[in-house]
């Protein structure tokens, strides 16, 4: 409520300014005329004003240092030789207009300048740059492999170099899920905050929050990819249409499923490993069980061996998309076969 009274009254004494600025120039103009400018002027401030606190720390500060910039141009150009001062006359309106056309083009020039290349200028807000350290090294979190969880794992083992970059998007996308009506939701959501949690507290990890943001995207991931594309980072995922798309798009992508299915121990044909079948196959006098990666494990002549805890010797190995597959059979044939129906 202050705010508003404040901003009413800012536009009534800027009203009140240029009534009386307009009043004791003695120009032939109404002085409501210029009540109505500076209103006008009043009221593009407020808009401002209302809009900065939506805007990026860092795009406020380049934006404010370009205007800076530019006003100090502009009144190095005002005061200098080429505008000599004069008081009267046309040479006095002439050169006027100039300075005032120089004090507002060249303030508007430096903000936009500063937005346009402030990313030429550094990495990231850390200033990682003037630090060298290289944006390779920066690593950016997707929702997906947050609330996974594995990745809190995988910095604790120190395998993953360099800085973890989380976006400030990517966080109000996990704030969202974790305060949704859907419990399900909800809880994966609160997960997901408290593996960034147990990211923070790692000694050897580097976290850092990017504020940065792409409000004429709308999609979460396009946004991650933009962001891996301005920093030249990498994005960590196990989401397998993000890693896609960011790959026809030129983004590095760690996958968090492809380093599990590649650490996953090798098992070549002939081998044997004791298994416990936990349920029947889809085909005739199948069993499957899992290893303990999750890895699924098809025995020939195990569907009548469920719970038990066999020995199988391995036939073949399929990679699929979805993970691997192993295909073995039980030595002990000693199973019922079904009886074989005679026609009459």
């Amino acid at each position: 409520m202050e705010y508003m009274v404040i901003r009413t009254l800012f536009i009534f004494v800027s009203a009140a300014a240029g009534y009386e600025m307009f009043l004791n120039l003695g120009l032939t103009l109404s002085p409501l005329i210029g009540a109505g400018i500076t209103t006008i002027i009043a009221l593009i401030i407020v808009t401002l004003e209302q809009k900065w606190k939506e805007l990026p720390l860092h795009t406020f500060l380049w934006g404010t240092l370009g205007f800076a910039l530019g006003l100090i141009t502009a009144m190095l150009l005002n005061y200098s030789p080429l505008l000599p001062v004069t008081s009267t006359g046309n040479n006095y309106v002439v050169t006027h207009s100039i300075r005032v056309f120089i004090t507002l083009l060249f303030p508007y020039l430096g903000t936009i300048v500063a937005l346009k290349f402030r990313d030429n200028f550094f990495i990231h807000s850390n200033w990682n740059m003037f630090q060298g350290k290289s944006t390779a090294d920066l690593k950016i979190l997707d929702t997906s492999v947050i609330i996974d969880g594995r990745i809190a794992d995988i910095c604790e083992t120190s395998f993953l170099e360099g800085i973890i970059v989380i976006p400030q998007f990517i966080l109000q996308e996990l704030q969202g899920i974790a305060d949704s009506s859907d419990s399900l939701k909800r809880k994966r959501g609160r997960r997901g905050i408290e593996i960034l949690h147990r990211i923070q507290k790692l000694a050897d990890v580097q976290v850092e929050i990017n504020d940065r943001d792409f409000p004429k995207i709308k999609d979460v991931d396009a946004k991650l990819i933009k962001l891996a594309e301005e920093v030249k980072g990498k994005v960590v995922t196990n989401d397998f249409n993000l890693n896609k798309i960011a790959e026809l798009q030129g983004v590095t992508v760690l996958n968090i499923n492809d380093l599990a299915n590649a650490l996953k121990p090798v098992v070549l044909p002939g081998e044997t490993m004791k298994v416990r079948v936990v349920k029947e196959g889809k085909e005739y006098n199948q069993g499957v069980a899992y290893l303990d990666d999750g890895t699924m494990v098809v025995v020939d002549n195990g569907r009548k061996k469920l719970g038990q805890l066999l020995e199988v010797t391995v036939t073949s190995v399929l990679q699929t998309t979805a993970g691997r597959m192993i295909f073995s059979k039980l030595e002990d044939t000693s199973y019922e076969k079904p009886e074989v129906m005679k026609r009459a």
